[in-house]
């Protein structure tokens, strides 16, 4: 899948070349917000899974998480939901380190 050129320019908007991979850069904006993405889409997977089986529960907030990358740390917001049964596969608790291979952890 490609990633739309406009999107890309949108991205690329009056910023400087240079600080695209700098630390805090665009690159460690993107890790940061597609990670959130991906953390609550997969919290909404668990809440329809339990839904459907017969269980109330919902989100309830989020918690901070540092997390190690080759670059730098990133601080990002772990979805929680009431019942506390929802446990991440993106990031999995205890987990610190991101894989510098985007392997099957990340």
């Amino acid at each position: 899948m490609a990633i739309d050129k406009e999107l890309l320019d949108q991205l690329l908007a009056g910023r400087d070349p240079q600080d695209l991979f700098a630390k805090d850069g665009l690159i460690d904006e993107l890790k940061k917000a597609l990670s959130e993405r991906m953390l609550a889409a997969e919290l909404d997977d668990h809440l329809e899974s339990e839904a459907e089986a017969g269980v109330v529960n919902r989100r309830n907030g989020s918690s901070k998480k540092t997390m190690l990358t080759g670059s730098v740390k990133l601080t990002l917001d772990i979805p929680r939901d009431r019942s506390g049964t929802f446990d991440p596969k993106l990031i999995a608790k205890y987990q610190r380190r991101v894989p510098a291979d985007g392997g099957p952890d990340l």
